[in-house]
């Protein structure tokens, strides 16, 4: 009897629950559907507040609309900016911003969504081994914010933004000059060495590139053709005396130096097999005009 009573008030319980959550969100049905356009205002704030974004964005995609030309558009318009963003939709969420500030150029809260524009693409820049351009993107957006504010308290934090992005700009530089030597297109990985120090003057990883330079250049030479390959182990020979110029006391000296006895000894070898081809030729030639 205990049980059968105990059963009956579970259900009751579940009931009363079920029809509450139905009472709920009927109630947000019938504002969401309604033409109270103030009172879906002040709802679509409370909920934003209370951090259900999701259906705080439900009722702002209808209110921007019936809002549009209306005094209250701009509060809506920047509310709505930052629920897409706190959804984590950054795509939508810097097209609103950036819309806010071009729409309203005057209002205070321009440059913060000025600035969250350029935000924006910051968050969705990719790691450094995938495509780089929302990276520029966001340099950019993040470039003209500073050219547009250069006295906003932001400027500090835009460059901060600036010098990582390019930080990724400069490791993506660098794996792409090492994936050449790695795959064999030694050519290739010269210049691409040489095009990532150019770009990234002061990189972090100029003295390792600067001796990969020398190690592709050997390899470029010693996998050449023999007649080109002593003009190619010559150039890599310029380069171990600029990198040893440069970096007297490198990490990487050692291994250098033994480049270049390989280098040395490429050349050596080069010599006398062009020597023996040539002396070949000629007693071809000779036997030739005795025949």
């Amino acid at each position: 009897m205990l049980k059968n009573k105990g059963l009956a008030l579970f259900g009751f319980i579940l009931l009363f629950v079920g029809l509450s959550l139905s009472s709920c969100k009927s109630k947000f049905e019938k504002l969401r559907t309604s033409n109270d356009v103030a009172k879906k205002y002040q709802e679509a704030i409370k909920l934003y507040n209370k951090k259900d974004y999701t259906k705080a964005l439900t009722l702002f995609d209808d209110l921007v609309q019936r809002y549009r030309g209306r005094s209250e558009a701009e509060d809506l318009y920047y509310y709505y900016a930052y629920t897409n963003y706190q959804l984590k939709d950054y795509l939508s969420a810097r097209y609103h911003f950036k819309t806010f500030a071009d729409t309203y150029p005057s209002s205070p809260k321009a440059e913060e969504c000025r600035f969250m524009t350029a935000y924006c693409y910051y968050i969705d820049s990719p790691n450094f081994s995938l495509d780089q351009d929302n990276t520029y993107k966001a340099i950019e957006s993040l470039q003209l914010f500073i050219n547009i504010y250069p006295r906003s308290e932001r400027v500090a934090e835009a460059s901060k933004l600036i010098l990582d992005l390019r930080d990724k700009l400069e490791r993506k530089s660098y794996a792409n000059a090492k994936l050449f030597l790695d795959i064999g297109d030694y050519q290739a990985a010269v210049i691409a060495f040489r095009n990532s120090m150019k770009d990234f003057p002061d990189t972090k990883f100029a003295e390792e590139m600067e001796y990969l330079i020398i190690e592709a250049q050997y390899l470029y030479a010693k996998n050449s053709r023999e007649i080109k390959q002593e003009d190619r182990y010559n150039e890599a020979l310029v380069e171990y005396e600029r990198f040893t110029e440069k970096y007297p006391s490198s990490t990487y000296t050692e291994k250098a130096k033994k480049l270049k006895e390989d280098i040395v000894k490429g050349i050596a070898l080069t010599k006398e097999i062009l020597a023996t081809y040539s002396e070949n030729k000629k007693v071809e030639k000779e036997d030739e005009q005795q025949q």
